[in-house]
């Protein structure tokens, strides 16, 4: 972990995956930089740094944020979740099973964010249409061009889920 180098800095609880961590972080970390350097959660990736990739999207209170963007500070208080959180006991969310089967992680680089979005797209809406579900993943970027396989993902998370 990298230490507060004299920049102003706050001790902060971020809730991340239902835990709590009381941390000192500087005011100009990233909740990136936070959750992949300091929290050693690496699911989140760091792809533009700029908001237009998608890569290193995470949920905050329930939506989609691109985390290169959000200062740490600014996600106190508030409960994340991150790519980790979506397995459990080894087996994986509909909405991972979904991407496998329908091979929509190509490299998987972009996975994370389609997945986080898509969480939180079938979270609010069930059974998207297939505009809703464009609409919804518009903020991601696959560079291996799998935008039909991810398309597919996203109906087969919606079908599973409907199933279980």
């Amino acid at each position: 972990m990298q230490e507060p180098t004299g920049s102003p800095a706050s001790a902060i609880t971020l809730q991340v995956n239902g835990t709590q961590h009381r941390l000192e972080v500087e005011h100009r970390w990233t909740l990136l930089y936070v959750l992949r350097e300091v929290l050693d959660l690496t699911g989140s990736k760091a792809g533009c740094d700029r908001a237009e990739c998608g890569a290193c999207t995470v949920l905050l209170a329930g939506l989609p944020v691109y985390a290169c963007q959000m200062l740490a500070v600014q996600a106190a208080g508030r409960p994340i979740l991150t790519v980790e959180c979506l397995a459990h006991d080894g087996a994986l969310d509909p909405v991972q099973q979904a991407f496998l089967d329908e091979d929509g992680g190509q490299c998987g680089y972009c996975s994370p964010g389609f997945l986080m979005t898509t969480k939180a797209l079938l979270d609010s809406n069930p059974d998207p249409t297939e505009q809703e579900i464009k609409f919804a993943l518009a903020g991601n970027l696959c560079r291996c061009n799998a935008y039909g396989r991810i398309i597919a993902a996203v109906k087969a998370a919606a079908a599973l889920r409907k199933a279980s």
